[in-house]
Parts: C-alpha cells; sequence; structure tokens
C-alpha cells in the first residue's frame, strides 16, 4: 500500500505490461501480454451508470433499471472489444534508415494480423514523447512510422513502444509493449562549416565543368544570371542568339580521405569533418577512400552502399 501512495496506480499497471528484457521479433501480442484499464471518460461513463442504477432501485423505475443494465453490458462488451483489437496481432519487425545524429530517427514498426478480424484506432508511441503513429492494416498488415530523438552517435537502443487503442467506445484502453533487442545505427553529426574536399587524383582523373576552368568545353544558350564576360559574342552574332561559353577544369576522382590529414582537432571533430567529406564526395559523384586509425581502409569507391560502410565506421568509431 505504501508503493501504491507513492506512485499513481496505473504507472504499476504499466510497469507490469511492460517486457522484463528485449526480445527477438517477431512477437505476437496474447491476453497475457494485453492489458485493458478504464480511461477518464470510462471512468466517468461508470460513475455516470452507477448513479442511474441507484436511482432506478430508489425510485423502483424499472424501464430506468433495465436502461441502465443495458448501458453497463455495453460497456463490458467494449472492454472485450478492446482487448480484441491487439489480440493476435502480430509485430514482424522494427527498422530505420540511419541519420545523423541530433535528427529525429523514423522508426518504421510492421505488423500483421494473424487473422481477417478488422483493426481500428491502433496507435504506436514510446510513452516519453507526445508524438504518436497510426497503425493502419487495411490489408491485413501495415507499418507505422513513428519518430524518435536521437543525440549521439553509434548504435540506438530502442525503447519499450507501446501499441495501444481505445476503440471501439473510446471507454477503455488496451495496450501491449514490444522491446526489440536489435538496435538502429545513428551516423555521426557532420561538421557544419569546415575545409573543402582534398583534391584527388588517379589514373579516372577526368574533367568537370567549372565557370572558373582553364579550357573551353562548349557553348550553350544564354540563360538569366550568366556572367557578361562569358557570353561569345561573335558566335552570337552569327547564331543571331546569345551563346555563353562553358569551360571545364581538371578534377580528380580517387580523394583520400585520411583520419591523420583531417586537422588537429579532437577525436568527434574528426569524425564530423570525415563525415562531411563522405556527404559532398558521394554528392559530387567523385570516386573516394576513407583511412581511419588501425590500418583500416575504405574503397576507392562510390555510391549509396560505400557511403553507409564510410558512415558506420566513423560511428562506431570508440570514444563515442
Amino acid at each position: 500500500m505504501v508503493a501504491l501512495a507513492g506512485r499513481p496506480w496505473r504507472e504499476h499497471m504499466r510497469a507490469l505490461a511492460r517486457p522484463r528484457a528485449p526480445e527477438t521479433l517477431p512477437v505476437e501480442f496474447d491476453r497475457r501480454r494485453i492489458y485493458v484499464l478504464p480511461t477518464r471518460f470510462g471512468l466517468f461513463y461508470a460513475a455516470l451508470l452507477l448513479t442511474m442504477l441507484a436511482g432506478a432501485l430508489n425510485y423502483n423505475n424499472n424501464p430506468a433499471l433495465l436502461l441502465g443494465l443495458l448501458l453497463a453490458g455495453a460497456g463490458l462488451a467494449s472492454l472485450i472489444a478492446a482487448q480484441l483489437q491487439l489480440a493476435g496481432l502480430k509485430i514482424t519487425a522494427i527498422d530505420a534508415q540511419p541519420v545523423p545524429a541530433g535528427s529525429p530517427l523514423m522508426v518504421r514498426v510492421h505488423a500483421q494480423a494473424a487473422d481477417s478480424r478488422v483493426r481500428r484506432g491502433l496507435r504506436v508511441d514510446d510513452e516519453s514523447s507526445p508524438d504518436h503513429a497510426v497503425l493502419s492494416l487495411a490489408d491485413g498488415s501495415g507499418q507505422a512510422q513513428l519518430a524518435l530523438a536521437t543525440s549521439h552517435r553509434g548504435w540506438f537502443d530502442l525503447p519499450r513502444i507501446r501499441i495501444s487503442t481505445t476503440h471501439p467506445l473510446g471507454l477503455a484502453r488496451a495496450w501491449a509493449y514490444v522491446w526489440t533487442e536489435t538496435p538502429l545505427l545513428v551516423y555521426p553529426t557532420p561538421e557544419p562549416n569546415g575545409p573543402p574536399l582534398p583534391e584527388g587524383a588517379g589514373e579516372l582523373a577526368q574533367a568537370r565543368l567549372h565557370p572558373s576552368g582553364d579550357e573551353l568545353h562548349h557553348l550553350r544558350p544564354y540563360r538569366v544570371g550568366d556572367a557578361t564576360r562569358a557570353i561569345a559574342w561573335k558566335h552570337s552574332a552569327r547564331r543571331d542568339s546569345l551563346l555563353v561559353r562553358e569551360y571545364e577544369q581538371a578534377l580528380g576522382t580517387d580523394i583520400v580521405l585520411d583520419w591523420r590529414q583531417a586537422g588537429p582537432l579532437s577525436t568527434e571533430a574528426r569524425i564530423s569533418r570525415l563525415a562531411r567529406w563522405v556527404d559532398e564526395a558521394e554528392r559530387d559523384g567523385r570516386r573516394y577512400r576513407l583511412v581511419l586509425p588501425g590500418h583500416t581502409s575504405l574503397g576507392p569507391d562510390q555510391g549509396a552502399a560505400h557511403r553507409h560502410a564510410c558512415l558506420r565506421a566513423l560511428a562506431l568509431m570508440p570514444g563515442g
């Protein structure tokens, strides 16, 4: 009784409903995992029914007594209906695309119904945030996307995720928890401002268009905002339309992003700078190689898989 007086009774019931340890997915909700409690509206409804029944008994009003009993039966049926919304629901997977630390991690909760029963009003949250997501099972399966805050790079241990519903009448809330043991990856935060990419070199060196290049590449039609000095006046006079010179500048595609050459910075600052360089090299379509302490080298390569491998290696470096 002392413990119940110190903490709200609803918190004690939620503590009993939570899994004691992370578990392997998929997880199916059965009657032992689902908990049902009345909502505030449900408590008001119960108090109203008690008042109605007391008045009907006091005045010996049989129609009012019958109405009160019918409404009480509907309330009890709503408790069972709320529990059946979650019974047989299977959480098949929980995943997310990695994001930089500080950005919300969009966690996808995949669910599947074990039977053909229609389920409505399912919501997903983690209790620590007021935000929630709606889980729709229109075709027997679906997913909900829940935003979770991130603060540091590396592995992100998911909290207990709650799936709940107040359907059909809002008199009771049924809920169950799922706690996956598989962590999600969070990339390091890229440096907001810093030096440009190191110059590349190699056999695959090629050229790119650059306004301050040295060699003429081609002529193109004038666009609003082009510099006047770039207009080819002689060629424009022949074509009777303005033409602009496009130049090119030699550019090496094999870039070496070396931990030792990132500058005299702390460990986290170097990781942020290298993460920024990886994103810039990928955005510019450059081939790059990441060199980390311990003779770890990734690449040279480019593409989404190579970017993920580099950012993953940076995210899992010691010291985070």
